[in-house]
């Protein structure tokens, strides 16, 4: 139970890190006059994957870690 609420609130944090960080990018230029919803829709989406993806590639190598040194170490 634990674990998976990390894993939540690591996907969390992560989402609204690439949602902010992603501010300083200028989509605006490659959306057409007009579509504001459609343009906010794929900012909130690529947010998602990409803070979803962040998250578990580190939440991976935290566990990968752990394994080696317990391996290692044991």
């Amino acid at each position: 139970m634990f674990n998976g609420i990390i894993v939540l609130l690591s996907h969390m944090i992560f989402i609204f890190i690439s949602f902010w960080s992603m501010k300083a990018i200028r989509l605006e230029k490659w959306i057409r006059k007009g579509h504001i919803r459609e343009a906010r829709v794929l900012y909130f989406f690529l947010s998602i994957a990409l803070g979803y993806t962040v998250s578990t590639f580190l939440l991976e190598l935290v566990t990968t870690s752990r394994n080696i040194s317990y391996l290692l170490f044991s």
